[in-house]
């Protein structure tokens, strides 16, 4: 299959890169980190997690996100919503569309959020129905596509089951996540083949970390076979808590750089998106984890 002509980055840095962050960080600094993203040309920013301060308190500022913003016409502004309090609340502050995120792993699920498979899907359903009340839409995660830290290899088979069910209830888009990293191209195409059985491909996005350096590689992979949706995070923002050392997310830069070299629209300035990689983690005092905005800033 030719690569798609064009491809939609979803920007999951302000909320899955920062939100395992130990050290406070300035509502201000995620607002223009924010800004700085869709000024460069990103048009889906995933910008706050509505969850329990208590489990994850660096997203305790949410409403202070979600309404502070300068908002872009032509970005969208999205929110993690797990639960139902979680969704009224970001209907509150004008949230244009949410998601919500199961496990293809039984041993994870059941470590993380206490319940089965099953279980955390049924409780999506009255989100579902609220979002669909309300106008909004739902976008769907599965984790631990390729491999969880407690089970080991997961099969595709079961990947398919978790992401049919959240296509099934309706989501309008499933994202497969690579939790801890573990993927190959060959397992993430199998798992992909798996997947598209069930759910029809342009509603799947791919969401690959780089713990084995191997996620630039695993997305040249699905992006063969179709894939037109990736999820990223500037700088290569994020760790992976289940692997202890883990670098997290593949970063925005070094996927836009790919994407540009396959000749693949996205609509992205590559520099501006490095110089916001650049500017973020010397104002949090992270390592920048993208290998292109690395190159970019000692030119």
């Amino acid at each position: 299959m030719a690569f798609p002509k064009q491809v939609r980055l979803v920007e999951v840095g302000p909320r899955d890169g920062l939100q395992n962050e130990s050290t406070p960080i300035a509502t201000d600094t995620k607002l223009e980190l924010i800004d700085r993203l869709g000024a460069a040309g990103i048009r889906y920013i995933e910008a706050a997690s509505f969850v329990s301060p208590k489990w994850v308190p660096q997203m305790a500022d949410h409403r202070e996100v979600m309404t502070g913003l300068k908002r872009r016409d032509c970005v969208t502004y999205a929110a993690l919503t797990p639960n139902l309090k979680g969704l009224e609340a970001a209907l509150e502050c004008g949230v244009e569309e949410v998601a919500v995120f199961g496990a293809a792993s039984e041993a994870f699920s059941q470590k993380n959020i206490n319940c089965s498979v099953a279980e955390s899907l049924a409780r999506f359903e009255p989100v579902l129905e609220r979002a669909r009340e309300a106008g909004v839409r739902v976008r769907g995660y599965v984790s631990c596509v390729l491999g969880c830290p407690y089970e080991g290899e997961i099969a595709p088979a079961k990947v398919a089951e978790v992401s049919k069910a959240l296509y099934d209830m309706g989501c309008y888009e499933v994202s497969l996540g690579d939790t801890i990293g573990t993927g190959t191209p060959l397992t993430a195409k199998r798992m992909l083949e798996a997947v598209s059985r069930d759910v029809p491909m342009e509603k799947l996005a791919a969401h690959f970390h780089d713990t084995y350096g191997q996620a630039i590689a695993n997305l040249y992979a699905v992006l063969e076979e179709g894939i037109a949706v990736v999820d990223s995070s500037v700088a290569g923002l994020g760790g992976c808590p289940y692997a202890k050392g883990a670098s997290g997310n593949v970063a925005s830069e070094d996927v836009v750089y790919l994407l540009n070299g396959l000749g693949i629209e996205t609509g992205i300035d590559l520099d501006a998106l490095a110089a916001t990689g650049t500017w973020i983690t010397q104002t949090i005092g992270r390592p920048n984890r993208s290998k292109v905005g690395v190159a970019l800033a000692a030119k």
